[in-house]
């Protein structure tokens, strides 16, 4: 699968250049014009990098970043800028971006930089899942949600990490059973709709609903699947 970038410029000329090149190299590319339409496809969407403006309308690029941030903080961010003072580089270090980059820029600078922060997301996703706010550190065992730590039994903590695995998929009750609990789901039992309810219950505490109950379907992990999504297990 392509790995997803998110271009955040108001420039039309800048932007559309950005897209086509990218899509070239084989990245899947989409565009937000403004600081609003960013954040709808922020909060929307999983990324592997963001490239971001510093000026636009609605909302200037380093609110939008620190806005981010509060909620993903793996997700790399390169800002793309006019702004080359070092007190604007420190600024937007500081604030959450991964890198920097000056305008006008070559184009063969920006993607040796675009392939370091993915390749650095991949390495780091050896040891660690992230969906938006949400992450699971393999090594240590522990998951978090916007920064906040879940107290999850080491069942939730597996089920988790299968929902982290397969995200805006539609999951089988029965493939989440033999997957987490290593054998055959037994119809009858409500063992996967109670851990399922428990670990909603955690996740939800600190942010919005992410597992979905699709009704005689099974379990729907992510953004809102749209018609056909119902209530709890």
């Amino acid at each position: 699968m392509a790995q997803r970038i998110l271009i955040v410029e108001d420039e039309a000329n800048i932007a559309d250049s950005l897209v086509t090149g990218l899509r070239e190299e084989g990245y899947a590319v989409e565009h937000a014009a403004d600081g609003l339409s960013a954040w709808q496809r922020l909060e929307s969407t999983s990324w592997d990098l963001v490239l971001l403006d510093w000026w636009l309308p609605v909302e200037d690029g380093l609110a939008l970043l620190r806005r981010f941030r509060q909620r993903d903080r793996r997700t790399p961010v390169l800002f793309l800028t006019a702004r080359g003072q070092v007190s604007y580089r420190v600024l937007g270090l500081d604030s959450g971006a991964d890198d920097y980059l000056c305008k006008p820029f070559d184009f063969d600078e920006l993607l040796a930089r675009v392939r370091a922060l993915i390749r650095r997301r991949e390495d780091q996703a050896d040891t660690r899942l992230v969906y938006r706010d949400i992450a699971v550190d393999l090594v240590a065992q522990r998951a978090e949600r916007a920064g906040r730590p879940l107290d999850l039994s080491a069942k939730e903590l597996a089920l988790l990490s299968f929902f982290l695995r397969h995200p805006e998929r539609l999951l089988s009750r029965a493939e989440i059973y033999e997957q987490v609990w290593h054998e055959p789901l037994d119809a009858e039992s409500n063992t996967l709709g109670v851990h399922v309810m428990e670990l909603r219950r955690r996740l939800e505490s600190h942010g919005p609903r992410v597992v979905h109950t699709l009704r005689g379907r099974g379990y729907w992990f992510g953004a809102p699947p749209g018609a056909g999504r119902e209530g709890a297990p």
